[in-house]
C-alpha cells in the first residue's frame, strides 16, 4: 500500500510538473519583448489595445501602473504596452516612423486590424490623438476604432502660461523643475507664444485660445474617450495651480468644442478620488482613474 502511494505521489508530481511547464510555455506564448513593444497575445485574439505611457514611461511602468493584461487576455484582447514616450507633440517625419514601426508590430505578430484601439497617458494621449489622426488621414492598414486619453496635456500654449504660473508661484519644487523644462523646450522649438502662435496650433492637440482643432479633423467619425479627474481641491493644496491651469480643464474644454463640430462619439468622462499611483500614492493624474472593466466592455461592444 505504501508503494502504490509513493507511486502515486510520483506521477502526481510528474503530472503537475508538466502541467506548470505546459502553463509556463503558454505564457512565453502570449508575450513578446522587443525594444519598442512588450506584447500579450492570447491564444484568440479579436481585439488590440495599444498604450502609450507618459513622460518618461516605459513598457514596463505602464505595465505596473495600468495591469489590465490578464483581464484583457481572458477577453480575447491582446495588449501591447510601448516604449516610446518622452514627447509632447510629433514632428512629420516622427509619425512617418511610428507608422512604419506599428504597422511592423501588427505584421510581425499577425495581430488583427479590425478592431484596434490606442490609448494615452498624460503626454502619451498626445501621442495617441496625433498618430491615430494621421494614420485615418493616409488610409494607412492600422486604423483606430477607438481612442482614449489619460489626463493629457493637450493644449501646449495652456501649458507654456501654467508653467510661467508655476514658476512665478514657487509653490511646489516638482512643480517648478517640471515648469522650467517645459518652457525651454518649448521655446527651443518654437519660440515665445506671443510671437509663434502658428507653431503651437501647428503641433498642439488642441489651441483652446484660437479654438484650434485641425490636428484632430481625420478623427471625426472615430470613438474618442477622454478621461480626467477634475479634483480642484488637490491641485490648489499640492501645486497651488487653478483649475485653469489644469489638464482636466482644456480637456473639457476640447470635448465641447469637438462636440459643437460635428464629433459625435466623443466622451468627456470625469472621475472622482480614483486616481492613485501603483505604489498607494493619491494623485489624480494616474492610469487608475480607469475602469477596465469598462474600458474593455466599451471596447468589445465596438
Amino acid at each position: 500500500m505504501k508503494k502504490l502511494l509513493k507511486f502515486s505521489g510520483i506521477i502526481a508530481l510528474i503530472f503537475f510538473s508538466n502541467f506548470s511547464i505546459a502553463q509556463t510555455n503558454e505564457i512565453a506564448k502570449k508575450h513578446k519583448s522587443t525594444d519598442f513593444y512588450e506584447l500579450y497575445k492570447p491564444g484568440t485574439t479579436e481585439v488590440v489595445l495599444v498604450l502609450f505611457g507618459g513622460y518618461p514611461e516605459n513598457a514596463e511602468d505602464i505595465e505596473r501602473e495600468f495591469a489590465i493584461t490578464g483581464r484583457a487576455n481572458k477577453k480575447n484582447v491582446a495588449v501591447v504596452y510601448l516604449n516610446y514616450s518622452g514627447k509632447l507633440w510629433l514632428e512629420e517625419n516622427e509619425k512617418i516612423k511610428l507608422t512604419e514601426s506599428i504597422n511592423t508590430l501588427f505584421q510581425s505578430n499577425e495581430l488583427p486590424t479590425k478592431k484596434i484601439f490606442f490609448g494615452g497617458f498624460s503626454s502619451g494621449g498626445n501621442m495617441v490623438l496625433l498618430i491615430s489622426n494621421f494614420l485615418i488621414k493616409n488610409s494607412n492598414v492600422i486604423q483606430p476604432a477607438g481612442v482614449f486619453i489619460v489626463d493629457s496635456p493637450i493644449d501646449l500654449l495652456a501649458l507654456y502660461n501654467s508653467a510661467e504660473k508655476n514658476i512665478k508661484s514657487n509653490y511646489s519644487q516638482p512643480a517648478v523643475q517640471e515648469a522650467k523644462w517645459i518652457i525651454k523646450t518649448l521655446n527651443e522649438n518654437f519660440g515665445e507664444p506671443e510671437n509663434n502662435l502658428d507653431k503651437y496650433e501647428k503641433y498642439s492637440v488642441f489651441t483652446s485660445k484660437t479654438d484650434h482643432i485641425s490636428n484632430l479633423k481625420n478623427l471625426n467619425s472615430t470613438q474618442i474617450r477622454f478621461y480626467t479627474e477634475p479634483d480642484t481641491l488637490w491641485w490648489k493644496e499640492n501645486r497651488k495651480a487653478n483649475y485653469d491651469q489644469m489638464n482636466a480643464y482644456y480637456i473639457k474644454k476640447l470635448s465641447e468644442n469637438l462636440k459643437n463640430s460635428g464629433f459625435d462619439q466623443v466622451e468627456y468622462i470625469p472621475t472622482e478620488n480614483k486616481g492613485y499611483r501603483a505604489n498607494g500614492e493619491r494623485h489624480p493624474h494616474s492610469w487608475s482613474i480607469i475602469d477596465k472593466e469598462e474600458l474593455l466592455q466599451w471596447m468589445l461592444k465596438k
